[in-house]
């Protein structure tokens, strides 16, 4: 089967022949129509956090596709269910975490594109209890960006504790921020957006942000804390220290910071404000099974569409140099099989 292969870290993929993954009892082999590019892909391939990848390694963790085999133990689906494969690729289930439903925290868990190959390939493998099914009215296409954007967002929404009617501040309106709008607006949210460019706040604005502001010619803090007295939540996606600041700033007393994008430096904290203002700060990492079923229903009734841009597994270098220089709004998908 054809597929992009990583051998070494920030080298070019290299698309070969390789063969196609054989499966076990409680594994299924799904025919990948479509993957999503995630930034994360890029930091696989790249080597860049503490904990590395394996190698070689396919990655690939928002591969949609149907279901072509079934180990001799999967019960629950069937050959053609039309199906997702996560980030979150297994857990052990037995874990507190697990248990309590929070199995995005497991400490054993395996991770598409990562620990294990992904799906920049015709074929991949995949733990049968963790693909998530798409419903009949999302195309592959559509439903590929929400197997880790969607969810990632979503779920950061949800942790947030924000109410209908509440503020929530969206810093970064690329892939995951432009999907975070969506998801605020449909879970009754009003929403400020702060990224820098035309572009970027005109779509923001498009997608339901009342407030949009330009971190580049703009005082974001006094504006936010001016229009609305302070953000009930924030959602950072960015990858600035810049960002992440901001992000707290703009919170009001009470409120909480949900950080979800991973920027090389770290992010002083104000210890003092932080207790004064009783002021939450908490980290969000995609979502359970549970998040997905959730977030894909939102788009199955029509209240979100990712903007996608699209490209086919040939292409996969040129869109990993696209993303390191920042030049992608919206998501890129890729084109596997028809």
């Amino acid at each position: 089967m054809k597929a992009a292969v990583a051998h070494q870290f920030k080298q070019q993929l290299e698309i070969q022949d390789i063969p196609v993954p054989t499966i076990t009892a409680q594994e299924v082999l799904v025919k990948i129509h479509a993957c999503g590019v995630c930034h994360t892909d890029l930091h696989a391939c790249h080597g860049d956090w503490p904990v590395k990848p394996k190698l070689p390694l396919v990655p690939g963790h928002e591969g949609v596709g149907e279901v072509v085999a079934l180990g001799d133990q999967v019960t629950h689906l069937k050959v053609g269910d039309r199906v997702g494969i996560p980030w979150l690729y297994s857990a052990c289930g037995q874990c507190e975490h697990c248990l309590s439903g929070n199995e995005n925290l497991c400490l054993a868990q395996q991770n598409a594109g990562y620990s294990v190959d992904g799906s920049y390939a015709e074929y991949c493998k995949a733990n049968a209890n963790y693909v998530v099914k798409i419903p009949a009215n999302i195309s592959y296409r559509d439903a590929a960006p929400l197997f880790c954007a969607g969810v990632t967002t979503y779920k950061a929404l949800k942790v947030s504790g924000a109410k209908p009617g509440h503020w929530v501040a969206i810093f970064g309106i690329g892939g995951l921020g432009h999907l975070a709008v969506q998801y605020a607006v449909a879970m009754g949210l009003r929403v400020v957006a702060v990224d820098t460019g035309a572009e970027k706040l005109q779509l923001a604005k498009q997608l339901g942000a009342e407030l949009c502001f330009d971190f580049k010619t703009d005082k974001v803090v006094d504006a936010v804390l001016a229009a609305t007295q302070g953000a009930h939540a924030s959602i950072c996606t960015a990858v600035s220290k810049a960002g992440f600041e901001q992000s707290y700033r703009v919170i009001r007393r009470g409120g909480k910071c949900v950080l979800v994008g991973l920027p090389p430096e770290e992010m002083p904290l104000p210890i003092f404000d932080t207790v004064l203002n009783g002021v939450s700060v908490v980290g969000s990492i995609v979502g359970t099974r549970q998040d997905l079923v959730e977030c894909l229903e939102f788009a199955a009734n029509g209240k979100i569409k990712a903007q996608i841009i699209d490209k086919s597994l040939d292409d996969i270098n040129q869109i990993f140099a696209d993303l390191a220089a920042g030049e992608v709004t919206g998501r890129v998908v890729m084109t596997i099989a028809n």
